[in-house]
C-alpha cells in the first residue's frame, strides 16, 4: 500500500527550480532553515490558495532530506480515504504509523482535506508527536491558517503554532509572469511577454492551469513548426478547450 503514495522526486520539484518570488520568499527560506543541517528548526507548515507552491516546496523538502534518491514518504489528506478503505476504527492498525514507519521525515499536504472522525485525529497527532519527540523534520501544509484547519486535534494546533509557518501567494501578475519564465526555461521554450499576458487573461490562472496551457501551446508550436505566438496559442488552446 505505501507504494501507492510515495512521493516521487523529480526534476521539476526541486529547491532549484522554485520560483521566488514576494508571495513565497519566507515560505521558502523557512523550508531552507528546515533542511539546513547544522540547524534547529525542525517543525513547518505552510498555508495559501491551491497552485501556489506548496507541494512543490514540501517535494524539495523531501528531496534534500532523504536518502534514497527514488522517493520520499509524503501523504495528501486528499488520499485517506483510500489508504483506511473506510475504516477507522480505533482496533485497527494505523495507516499513518504504517504509511511511515521508515521514514526519516514527515511530509503531509493539503490538511485541509483531513477526514472528520476522531480515531483518525488521535492518529495523526501520535504520528506526528513521534516525529516531533524524536527530533525528525515535520512539514505539513493546507489552504488555511492552523486555527481554521478543520477536524484537526487542539494539540496538533497548538502545535503547529509553535513552529515555522509561513503564507505563499503568487497570485499577483507579477509573480504569475515570473513563473511562467520559468517554467518556458525549464522546457527550453522562447515564451513572448505578450503571450504570457494572453495566458493570464484567457485561462485560469492558478499554476497548474498555466503549466497545462503552456505545455498545450507548446506541443502544437512543434507540431506545426511554428513559433509560440499570441495567434498561435489562440489557435493551440481552442483546439485543446
Amino acid at each position: 500500500m505505501q507504494q501507492v503514495f510515495d512521493f516521487p522526486v523529480t526534476p521539476r520539484y526541486r529547491f532549484d527550480n522554485f520560483v521566488v518570488c514576494g508571495g513565497n520568499e519566507t515560505a521558502y527560506r523557512f523550508a531552507l532553515m528546515l533542511t539546513d543541517p547544522l540547524g534547529t528548526e525542525n517543525l513547518l507548515y505552510i498555508y495559501g490558495p491551491p497552485g501556489s507552491g506548496k507541494t512543490h516546496l514540501l517535494a524539495s523538502i523531501g528531496e534534500r532530506l532523504t536518502s534514497k534518491p527514488a522517493v520520499s514518504p509524503y501523504l495528501s489528506c486528499r488520499e485517506i480515504e483510500a489508504l483506511y478503505r473506510g475504516d477507522y476504527s480505533a482496533e485497527a492498525t494505523s495507516q499513518l504509523a504504517k504509511h511511515f514507519r521508515d521514514a526519516t521525515v514527515l511530509l503531509i499536504d493539503d490538511l485541509h482535506l483531513l477526514p472528520d472522525h476522531p480515531n483518525l485525529r488521535v492518529e495523526l497527532w501520535q504520528l506526528f508527536n513521534d516525529f516531533y519527540t524524536a527530533g525528525k523534520k515535520i512539514a505539513l501544509s493546507g489552504l488555511y491558517p492552523p486555527k481554521e484547519l478543520p477536524n484537526l486535534d487542539d494539540h496538533l494546533i497548538s502545535r503547529l503554532l509553535w513552529g515555522l509557518m509561513a503564507k505563499v501567494d503568487v497570485s499577483d501578475d507579477d509573480s504569475r509572469r515570473m513563473i511562467m519564465k520559468k517554467l518556458a526555461e525549464d522546457r527550453q521554450v522562447r515564451l513572448p511577454a505578450d503571450v504570457i499576458d494572453y495566458l493570464l487573461i484567457h485561462t485560469r490562472r492558478d499554476i497548474p492551469a498555466l503549466i497545462e496551457a503552456l505545455d498545450m501551446i507548446s506541443r502544437h508550436a512543434l507540431s506545426t513548426r511554428r513559433k509560440i505566438s499570441v495567434r498561435q496559442t489562440r489557435e493551440a488552446l481552442a483546439l485543446g478547450g
